[in-house]
């Protein structure tokens, strides 16, 4: 891993010396676009580009991310990148199934056009964003983060979006706002799974307002250089490199900000098993099973040697900061 900082938060390597050429092609063609001043028409043809993105994935056919890159603040590691059919075809999205198949099957029905997101609660700036307002917000850029989760798999994504910190501070949270709580659709018309009794619906996930502040915590929209597949969360979603994954929501339509700690889903259907911080740490075991080893998808064979799992995935010098003098066994 490869981590270097400067004063505006971290630097890293140029992606293409990271991701595959082939990937990069379509994607650089993209921001020559946007340089010659074709943002807007890039933009104002989302919604039939977005349409591509309701069939089941195929790399290089789903719409190109609309947006250009600024300047990367984030973290990176040199480890190899998850191929793109790996990483969405293996997930967690309980709204179309359990089954770590079963999104990739079933999430081509989710209608994700037009999308909103109700921002409210403690904010003196309420609003509905469109999902077009969203991506008008701020420059997009691509971060290269490693996704680990609780079950102890991982993954190492080139996800697409801007630091939620810009959402946050245009929204102007009153000084009352402590948390910050993401709302799942849950729509049984397109979402099956939704009623079933393995969770509470709608799912809900949670941060403190420090940790949403973080740079590293990302509004994503798009992954690999194209919007996101329905079954990795379109078209807006949380990524949380350090917590488990469990915490990133996906397909959001509500973002409230709160004076009390979130009651998320997995927490309220196991707390035992589920903390509110799910910051990544070998040290604190599930109830189930350790969480010491991780398994990297598309890398370790059936008899390969596992992975040492990284304090906050791997991103302890970035966040660790934020828990300073906290009891991360208990608070867990």
């Amino acid at each position: 891993m490869l981590i270097k900082t400067n004063t505006s938060g971290f630097d890293h390597p140029n992606s293409s010396e990271i991701t595959p050429q082939a990937i990069y092609q379509g994607r650089r063609e993209l921001i020559k676009l946007m340089a010659t001043g074709a943002a807007g028409a890039a933009l104002a043809s989302w919604a039939g580009r977005q349409a591509l993105a309701q069939t089941p994935p195929k790399p290089g056919k789903l719409a190109a991310l609309p947006g250009g890159k600024s300047a990367v603040v984030g973290a990176v590691t040199l480890e190899k990148i998850t191929d793109y059919k790996l990483a969405t075809s293996y997930n967690n999205f309980y709204e179309f199934g359990t089954d770590k198949a079963d999104p990739g099957k079933n999430a081509h029905i989710l209608v994700t056009k037009p999308w909103s997101v109700a921002v409210e609660g403690l904010v003196r700036q309420p609003k509905i964003w469109t999902l077009e307002d969203l991506l008008k917000l701020s420059p997009q850029e691509e971060r290269i983060y490693r996704l680990r989760c609780v079950e102890g798999w991982s993954m190492v994504i080139p996800w697409v979006g801007y630091s939620l910190s810009e959402l946050i501070k245009k929204v102007e949270p009153l000084g009352s706002a402590k948390y910050v709580e993401f709302v799942t659709l849950a729509d049984p018309k397109t979402m099956p799974y939704v009623g079933s009794r393995v969770l509470e619906w709608p799912y809900v996930e949670g941060l403190r307002m420090d940790e949403a502040m973080h740079p590293l915590a990302l509004l994503t929209f798009g992954m690999y250089g194209e919007v996101l597949p329905n079954q990795n969360g379109a078209p807006v979603r949380m990524v949380l490199p350090w917590k488990y994954g469990f915490k990133s929501g996906k397909s959001i339509v509500n973002i409230r900000f709160t004076d009390k700690e979130p009651r998320t889903a997995w927490n309220k259907a196991a707390a035992s098993e589920y903390g509110f911080y799910s910051n990544v740490n070998p040290a604190v075991d599930h109830p189930r099973w350790s969480q010491a080893t991780e398994r990297r998808i598309g890398e370790d064979g059936l008899f390969a040697k596992r992975r040492k799992t990284l304090m906050f995935n791997g991103y302890e010098a970035q966040v660790a900061q934020l828990y300073a003098g906290m009891d991360l066994k208990k608070l867990f």
